[in-house]
């Protein structure tokens, strides 16, 4: 899957098979916010705050990391005047710094004094256990004071060599409530040259307050186009998983979503969900239930959540397919014939919304009382069946 056959070392926020985003030298497919950055950097309207918005997966770490690399390594404007000889430089148009320069190294080291990144840390009460538990991937499962408290120390510091000082929250939203309240005090009162770049899957769960205080900078889903790049970029394998335009449909366009069904085997997951309800509305069961069973064997829960994923994704494209028309691309062969048939108009196109309405609440009321996944995954299909039928 992954062309890099060295085992990085766990850490809670990298997705796993790919490169940490401090990893990613280039920013792919996100021009609009990077350009916005320059706009503000470059007219010296350089906010103190930025919360980094958008879909898991599509690139808002990878820009944070770019961000810090930039403003770590680039003079701000009136800084550099050329020297006694020379002209101030022009503007710079882009957020990439060379590999080879000190400051790129020392963040690929995590040696940069300049930086500090605030993530989940290890589960436990004590600062010792803290420390055991993350060198062996064992994370608590929200941001704390701990890692506030060293923040805190961080910022009070004086900036070295006079220059620069950011700060990566990553994940935002993963912050406890302590948590929350200690930030938002560094927020009010922001140190000089520092800047404080948050990333935040949903900025709903943050403190309003919070969210007042930062400059957004919003990312979209990846095209297919930029989607190759980004998986050729990290050097992952497609092997049997279809193109990028078939992890770009499945995925929502999200770079960490794709290389999660490339680990999970979720396209050929996808393909057999569709190859089933095209037997509908007769319905081969012994394909379903050996679907089902896969879906509970032993160590199978992130196949599980994935397949639940993956039919809400279906019944999302039927329901689009009767008000607007098949989706295209379409996600695998075959699928927009199966789309056409069983949901040609608005009132099919109905009928699925509600279809997975109802199966998402059952579905959520089925791993509350811990019902049997595989019994959950046939009461899913008989249910899709019933829609088909009607």
């Amino acid at each position: 899957m992954s062309a890099n056959d060295d085992s990085p070392r766990i850490e809670p926020d990298r997705i796993e098979g790919a490169p940490h985003p401090r990893e990613t030298p280039r920013l792919i497919g996100q021009g609009a916010a990077e350009r916005d950055f320059l706009d503000a950097f470059n007219t010296d309207r350089l906010h103190h705050a930025w919360m980094i918005t958008g879909p898991r997966g599509v690139g808002k770490a990878t820009l944070a990391w770019s961000i810090a690399r930039f403003l770590l390594a680039t003079p701000a404007p009136g800084d550099d005047d050329g020297g006694l000889f020379g002209d101030a430089p022009p503007p710079p148009d882009t957020l990439g710094i060379p590999a080879d320069h000190p400051v790129a190294r020392r963040l690929m080291a995590g040696s940069d004094p300049g930086l500090y990144l605030v993530r989940r840390g290890g589960a436990g009460s004590t600062e010792s256990e803290r420390d055991k538990a993350f060198a062996e991937g064992r994370f608590s499962k929200d941001i704390r004071i701990p890692e506030i408290r060293g923040l805190s120390r961080f910022i009070h510091l004086s900036a070295t060599d006079g220059g620069r000082r950011v700060v990566i929250v990553d994940a935002a939203d993963q912050m406890n409530t302590q948590a929350a309240n200690a930030l938002l005090k560094m927020l009010e009162e922001p140190p000089a040259r520092t800047t404080l770049l948050l990333v935040t899957h949903q900025p709903s769960r943050l403190l309003p307050t919070i969210r007042s205080r930062c400059r957004m900078l919003r990312l979209s889903p990846l095209s297919p186009d930029d989607m190759a790049h980004a998986l050729s970029q990290a050097n992952i394998d497609l092997g049997e998983n279809g193109d990028a335009a078939t992890l770009a449909a499945l995925s929502g366009g999200s770079v960490g979503e794709a290389v999660r069904l490339i680990n999970l085997g979720g396209v050929a997951m996808y393909r057999e969900l569709v190859s089933i309800a095209g037997t509908m509305p007769r319905l081969d069961r012994a394909r379903a239930l050996k679907l089902a069973e896969a879906a509970a064997t032993r160590g199978a829960e992130e196949r599980f959540d994935l397949l639940l994923g993956l039919t809400d994704l279906f019944l999302a494209r039927l329901a689009r397919a009767g008000a607007l028309g098949p989706p295209e691309p379409e996600a695998v062969p075959g699928e927009a014939d199966l789309l056409a048939r069983l949901s040609p108009g608005p009132l099919q196109g109905r009928a699925w919304a509600d279809c997975a309405q109802e199966i998402g609440a059952r579905a959520r009321h089925g791993r509350a009382v811990n019902l049997d996944p595989a019994s959950l995954v046939l009461d899913t299909v008989f249910r899709i069946q019933q829609t088909a039928a009607g």
